[in-house]
């Protein structure tokens, strides 16, 4: 079935108008499990910081003293710390200078908006099933048990100096951001690769010998004992660089960077639930997720270090390389560093005030830019299922359970009197009992959920495959959406609603669900009646459902973006990742 591309309403980007709104304020804690017990990363700080200063001392104590060894210094000699057998072309070509401030600029937006894309649910795990007390490191404390605690809950408040955009419960906005530039990201990094081959420049970075190691080891040595392998050999990073520099800017470009886009993939339901083995690549899709938040600290501290080698090597000169491919002093290259160090800040700066101001702009901006590649890379039938053994433990709850009296009648009364009407585009128009539902077919699935806050699960669910109720129907040709009417409340008050595209409410793992893990449904996860659609985030997955309505086009309900997440917080309308 041909799905109708996203509609926005006439009268341009601006039209409509929306702002972000503030969220009640929730403290960030980092705390770290040591010895089988949660310590706060504050108070670690101090004895971390003596601990590591000791251990750098001795480590430059022991450096100078291995570096006046004879057996070393011929060591050293053999093994040069800047390798001689090398013959690159010197100095750094357009190519290298733009792409180098590219992925300056790139990062700056991801690793804000992955800061608080983070935060939106800020624990870490080892383990599929997040229950809370497993995590490896967290910024919230402990669950609270006399009281319900949702996903929602648990999220903290970013400062709009660290995040971006910052503040709580802006995770649609950060999302936005962090994948319109590693899309950016991505195919910079690919057509850098592409062209240092092409152009012949890949031998500057990429190991051609394997004395290249030995040679990191004399470096090392060199950079420990203070002393500096560029006046060493007199030989500069313009004209070579050293053994270490290269293998770290080759683990950069070549296998960091690969693997953040890899274990980012591993958090997407769509991919993860029709190739199972992909996330096991990784352990599991929360070490992926623990794998990406690592691989960001890696990249941090890449870019803290590599702007003191620079320094201790040559500031100067090595910025009028990178920047005028020019080998000699002067302060130009110096002012224009400054300037894109300076400029990126006031970018992201401008970004997270252009986001509180007009975020469904930037919404509308994905949806034509991201979404469909998101479609052309994601969009497939899933099929992906578990054993009875693998079924988490626990499972987050999200969204507020109802508490209208209408809902609450139904529940009274066992939801004998419960009725699901589906109307709109269809030539059948129907009202359902559970009763009815349960005699039209039952499909048994133990599957994968991924959150959009970043927390997994896995249950088994029951229920009548949508295509049943579609089959039962008959949507008319017309007819390329379904809309979901819950009786459950959004965050910001009002009925939730969402709708999906009908090509993925016939895939096989499409469910209207009326049993969790071999019993009913309970009421924290959608009784009577919630959806399961496996390729999509959790927000898209209508609990305590009320209403199916087909539609031609999702445009046509509400504020037009698809779904109350999409209007309110505006989330993306496809959500495969």
């Amino acid at each position: 079935m041909k799905i109708a591309p996203p509609s926005f309403r006439p009268g341009g980007l601006l039209q409509n108008h929306r702002e972000l709104e503030s969220m009640p304020y929730a403290q960030a804690a980092m705390e770290i499990k040591l010895f089988g017990k949660y310590r706060r990363v504050m108070h670690l700080l101090v004895p971390a910081f003596f601990i590591i200063a000791a251990f750098g001392l001795a480590f430059i104590a022991c450096a100078r003293w291995l570096y006046t060894l004879p057996a070393v210094q011929a060591f050293m000699t053999a093994f040069p710390g800047v390798p001689l057998h090398s013959s690159v072309r010197p100095g750094y070509s357009l190519l290298v200078r733009i792409t180098h401030l590219l992925t300056f600029f790139y990062l700056l937006f991801m690793v804000r908006s992955g800061i608080n894309i983070l935060f939106d649910h800020p624990r870490l795990y080892g383990n599929i099933h997040c229950t809370p007390g497993t995590e490896w490191i967290r910024w919230r404390g402990d669950v609270p048990k006399d009281r319900l605690w949702n996903s929602k809950d648990d999220s903290v408040t970013v400062p709009r100096w660290l995040g971006l955009p910052g503040g709580r419960h802006t995770l649609g906005i950060s999302r936005h951001w962090h994948f319109l530039f590693a899309f950016l990201f991505v195919l910079t990094g690919v057509s850098f690769i592409v062209l240092q081959f092409a152009l012949g420049e890949w031998q500057r970075l990429v190991p051609t010998n394997w004395r290249l190691f030995p040679e990191a080891v004399t470096c090392i040595i060199q950079y420990a004992s203070l002393r500096d392998p560029s006046k060493i050999y007199g030989i500069n990073g313009y004209i070579r660089y050293d053994a270490l520099q290269q293998l770290s800017y080759f683990a950069i470009v070549y296998v960091v960077a690969p693997l953040q886009l890899l274990t980012g993939i591993a958090m997407s339901p769509a991919f993860d639930n029709r190739y199972k083995w992909y996330p096991r690549l990784f352990g599991n899709r929360q070490i992926a997720r623990s794998l990406h938040f690592v691989l960001m600290c890696i990249f941090i501290g890449f870019y803290v270090i590599h702007m003191i080698i620079i320094a201790y090597t040559g500031l100067i000169v090595n910025l009028n390389g990178i920047t005028l491919d020019s080998n000699s002093p002067g302060y130009l290259g110096f002012w224009l560093a400054l300037l894109a160090i300076v400029g990126g800040a006031m970018l992201t700066v401008g970004a997270v005030n252009f986001s509180w101001k007009y975020p469904g702009v930037l919404q509308k901006i994905s949806a034509l830019t991201v979404s469909p590649l998101m479609d052309l890379f994601f969009d497939r039938n899933v099929r992906a299922q578990y054993r009875k053994e693998a079924i988490s433990p626990y499972f987050w709850e999200n969204g507020k359970v109802p508490t209208s009296d209408e809902w609450l009648r139904l529940k009274a009364n066992n939801w004998r009197d419960y009725r699901l009407k589906v109307d709109g585009l269809v030539e059948n128009p129907v009202e359902l009992s559970l009763d009815d539902l349960k005699a039209l077919g039952k499909k048994e699935q133990i599957t994968m959920h991924n959150c959009i806050q970043g927390w997994s699960g896995i249950a088994e669910w029951g229920g009548l495959p949508f295509k049943s109720l579609m089959d039962l129907v008959r949507p008319k040709p017309e007819a390329n959406y379904a809309f979901f009417y819950s009786y459950g409340e959004g965050l910001e008050g009002g009925p939730y609603y969402d709708s999906h595209t009908l090509t993925d409410l016939q895939h096989d793992l499409s469910l209207l669900a009326y049993e969790m893990n071999y019993q009913p449904l309970p009421d924290g996860h959608g009784a009577p009646l919630r959806l399961r659609v496996e390729n999509q985030l959790g927000y898209k997955q209508v609990k305590w459902i009320k209403r199916i309505e087909f539609v031609s086009h999702y445009s046509e309900r509400a504020q037009g973006q698809g779904g109350y997440n999409e209007d309110h917080e505006f989330y993306g309308y496809r959500a495969e990742i």
